[in-house]
Parts: structure tokens; sequence; C-alpha cells
């Protein structure tokens, strides 16, 4: 499906989806210690995206958000559900973090020089996706970490304590607060998320249906 076809509030919940991706994923991973590679590699590549034309080509076409178009389906359908009470807690607070990172002109434009500055490992290393989260790992330790607000990921001690696994969850931490920039300059607001709810459901549905069962 092309961008042009998309409304305002699909392309709201493409971005959407893409912070509940990154939240699934780190949910997956600091419990199970795995993760479908395609999606981590979408919402790691997200990161390089600087200049898409559309919403979709920041997750190189809408298959590649697949999963958090799935799961933000989940979300707003039901969002009491006990299984999804560490996903939806990621999601707010990446949307939190979004906002103090917004606020930081200078840890902005920090970010922004160093992922150039990695996209260049990311286009000659493809496949190696472990490399990239490192380099990625780095760069949230040296900036988003320092802020008061923390994010505290629940799980397995075995699978957070190995140094790739925390690698690639902060480098999915970092794609989802891209996500909900984006989101963000998309005009998606925190309170269009319960005045909206319905609206985005069935956009989230909408899009989602095409694509198959995840």
């Amino acid at each position: 499906m092309s961008e042009k076809v998309l409304s305002k509030l699909e392309q709201q919940a493409v971005a959407l989806a893409g912070v509940a991706q990154a939240a699934r994923l780190v949910d997956q991973i600091s419990k199970t210690g795995g993760y479908p590679l395609e999606f981590l590699e979408s919402s790691i590549h997200s990161l390089f995206e600087f200049d898409s034309d559309s919403v979709t080509d920041v997750y190189g076409g809408l298959p590649g958000v697949k999963l958090g178009l799935h799961n933000l389906s989940s979300l707003l359908a039901n969002r009491q559900d006990q299984e999804n009470r560490d996903m939806v807690r990621y999601v707010f607070s990446m949307l939190y973090l979004e906002r103090k990172f917004s606020d930081n002109p200078e840890m902005m434009s920090v970010i922004h020089s160093r992922l150039q500055h990695a996209s260049f490992r990311a286009e000659h290393f493809a496949g190696h996706v472990n490399d990239i989260c490192h380099s990625i790992s780095g760069i949230y330790q040296d900036t988003l970490s320092k802020l008061k607000f923390r994010i505290k990921v629940n799980g397995s001690a075995q699978h957070l304590q190995d140094t790739k696994n925390a690698d690639i969850i902060r480098a999915l931490l970092l794609s989802g607060i891209r996500s909900a920039f984006l989101w963000r300059q998309l005009g998606g607001r925190r309170w269009k998320l319960l005045l909206q709810r319905k609206q985005l459901l069935a956009a989230s549905q909408n899009l989602s249906r095409g694509l198959g069962v995840v």
C-alpha cells in the first residue's frame, strides 16, 4: 500500500505501530531471548531513514511494521490485558521520553550526528544486526540513559544480562522513540489516544488486515 492512499490518521497509526513494534520486541527479548529478525531489522533501520518520502518508507514498506500494527490493534482493543501490561508501559514510556528528547536540542543534535556516522556501518554491514545494535546501544547510553526518567525493562535475568540482548533492547528503545517523534510530527498526541482510540483502532486494523497474520 503506497503512502498516497494513507489518510492522516493511518499515517499516525503506522508511526505509532513503530512504537508498539519496538515495545513488543523489547518485551519478547527480555522474557524469551528471541525475536523475529525481519521486524528487528525494520525497526533498527528506521533509525537511519533521515529523509524518507513517506511514513511507510521509514520501515522499508508497510510489511516492515506488520508486527507493530498487529500489536497496536491489540492494545487499542484491550488495554487492560495483563499479558500486554509491560508492553503498554514501554509504549507510554517511549512517548514520554520522546517529549524529553524533543525538548533537548543539544541531545537531538548529538543523536542525529552519531546515527549519521553509524549509518555508514549499517549500509556496509547489512545482515550484521548485532554490530549495528552495539553502536546504537552506545548512543542510547551516552544520551537518553542520562535523563532522570529511565525505562525499566522487566524480564528474565538470564536474557537481560546477556550483553547482545541488552544492546538490542537499547537500540529498540531508541527506534521506538524515533517512531514516537515521527508520530508527533504527523500530528499524534497522547490525548488523541483517548479521544481517537476507536478511529486509530479501525485504521490500524484496516492496515493490518491486508498484511496477513503475524
